[in-house]
């Protein structure tokens, strides 16, 4: 898939070769790169685009292109231009992807948005070194894993913005049933750079070193072919066995509490967490009033957000009494989201009637900056932001399936649906549905829906991954009941109260994706070392070979 080596230009700089040339003297490829004047808007409209394939816009084929701009930004580009190529790009998708963080502080927007942008511009320049490769489109479709799994890890984990979670409702996310979400980023990524490998072909005033020029319908044929290959692979997903039944497989009705809160940031700590239980355990009532009526069929689980209760019920008892009492009311098991205290926890409790808590998950994968600040030792003497967080959170460290009835229930927490281990690590201890917890109301208080929609979509992959039911509950919305193979079910608005209802398989059958488990992922990131480390040596030997007197 090269169309020329670059090697074979003997005058090339380091880093910026010049286009190879044929015995004729005629141009034996493409333009050594694109002017930086045209390159760089070029770069800021692919990442803009990129934005554009998740929520809240979510156009899915989007995330196609994206990846195709990238590439004819980046090809024959010197390492710094490639760099800066890369810094727009990342710009220019992470500030819009991530305004709703504008709700918790302009700075926490702009800080978090331009730090993702300068990794990825770091990271580019290792695409660029790939497109040196013979087969370039593979080794940078497994360049957009490795990426992907390194914004995950470090500097802090932060796994917004990956492929896979743009395409909930593509046909290509039944590959996420195969190898999780990293193999569905890895075929939508392939599917980009196939796109822009083809583009350079036609582009090339013919495809091998030397020879006479080719006609225009034999670059375009191979080019069409190309695509089709990688496009076809791409929307095969759509063929993939995905939503099994298993033989005898039961059901369960669920239901999901969207109590909604105060639209407003200057009631008082105390009020908005009391306000908070009480909306949630109203709207409860006001299911179980439903119920007796006829008008809704009995819930066999009742999901409430995270943080629906702010006050450990163990140290407020008027909040134990409101939570006890909705329970008892429509005498279902509840999972409650509630935050402890010493230490300070965020949980998913579940209660039963008459009983109270049973049994607690404790929220594994905190949220950096918001439930603990990293670096804080350090941080604490050059800023006072540290105060946003007084206390760190302390994390939890094992899943937990909440056992009631034919239910087995594996909880995750708003942030941790982004995170492939903890999600499979529930469906692996045993359960037979998901739920996800989330308080999405401190990102929409200016309006924006991105924050809940892009979770909701990461849930929706998520279900296709582990062909599982997924339950997400939201405080202000949107909340979503999603069915295993990734169609929403039953769904809220924003900053309203809703009563979600459906009935939902429970299945027991691990797929291949959570058998498979993180493998994927490092094989697929291992695959793109080792091409970088072919891409750099096949550099640096080059370098060599053009010192005077080589």
């Amino acid at each position: 898939m090269q169309l020329i080596p670059e090697g074979s230009a003997r005058t090339a700089t380091a880093g910026q070769p010049a286009a190879a040339t044929a015995p004729s003297g005629r141009p034996a490829g493409p333009p050594v790169a694109l002017p930086l004047r045209w390159a760089l808007p070029a770069a800021a409209a692919g990442g803009l685009a990129l934005a554009g394939a998740f929520p809240p816009v979510g156009v899915w084929p989007l995330a196609v292109a994206a990846p195709a701009m990238l590439v004819l930004t980046l090809y024959r580009q010197s390492l710094r231009a490639s760099f800066g190529i890369g810094l727009i790009f990342g710009v220019a998708f992470f500030v819009p992807l991530l305004s709703w963080l504008i709700n918790v502080a302009w700075y926490a927007w702009g800080s978090l948005a331009i730090a993702e942008a300068v990794i990825f511009g770091l990271l580019a320049i290792g695409q660029r070194l790939l497109l040196r490769l013979p087969g370039w489109p593979v080794a940078v479709a497994c360049w957009w894993v490795a990426a992907e799994a390194m914004r995950a890890r470090w500097p802090y984990a932060f796994p917004w913005g990956r492929l896979a979670m743009s395409q909930a409702g593509s046909p290509t996310a039944h590959w996420a049933a195969i190898g999780g979400p990293p193999l569905l980023s890895f075929v939508v990524a392939l599917a980009g750079a196939t796109l822009a490998w083809a583009v350079l072909v036609v582009l090339a005033r013919r495809p091998v070193r030397s020879g006479p020029a080719a006609p225009r319908w034999r670059l375009v044929v191979p080019a069409a072919l190309g695509v089709a290959g990688a496009f076809g692979l791409a929307l095969g997903g759509a063929l993939l066995p995905v939503d099994q039944a298993g033989p005898g497989e039961r059901t369960a009705v669920v239901a999901a509490i969207q109590g909604d809160v105060p639209h407003a940031r200057d009631l008082t700590g105390l009020l908005r967490a009391s306000t908070v239980t009480q909306n949630h355990a109203a709207a409860t009532k006001a299911l179980a009033a439903q119920v007796a009526a006829g008008a809704r069929p009995a819930p066999d689980l009742v999901i409430w957000p995270e943080n629906s209760t702010d006050l450990d019920p163990s140290l407020y008892p008027p909040i134990y009494a409101t939570i006890a009492s909705a329970v008892g009311t429509i005498d279902r098991p509840v999972l409650i989201g509630a935050l402890l205290e010493n230490p300070l926890r965020n949980t998913g409790q579940l209660w039963l009637p008459g009983r109270g808590p049973v049994a607690t998950y404790v929220k594994r994968q905190l949220v950096p900056f918001g439930e603990y600040i990293p670096f804080r030792g350090l941080l604490q003497h050059v800023t006072s932001l540290v105060n946003l967080q007084p206390v760190n959170f302390t994390a939890g460290h094992q899943a937990v399936v909440f056992h009631t009835g034919r239910i087995k229930l594996g909880d995750v927490i708003c942030y941790e649906t982004g995170f492939d281990g903890l999600v499979r690590s529930e469906v692996t201890a045993g359960a037979n549905l998901l739920a996800v917890q989330s308080n999405d109301a401190t990102f929409e208080v200016d309006g924006q829906s991105g924050e809940s929609t892009q979770q909701v979509a990461m849930a929706r992959i998520q279900a296709i991954t582990s062909n599982r039911a997924v339950v997400y509950a939201s405080t202000t919305g949107e909340s979503a009941i999603i069915s295993p193979a990734g169609p929403v079910l039953a769904r809220s608005g924003l900053w309203q109260r809703a009563e979600l209802e459906a009935r939902v398989p429970l299945r027991t059958g691990l797929t291949l994706a959570d058998r498979l488990g993180g493998w994927p992922e490092a094989v697929l990131t291992g695959l793109a070392i080792a091409a970088l480390a072919l891409a750099i040596g096949g550099a640096v030997r080059e370098r060599r070979a053009a010192r005077p007197g080589q």
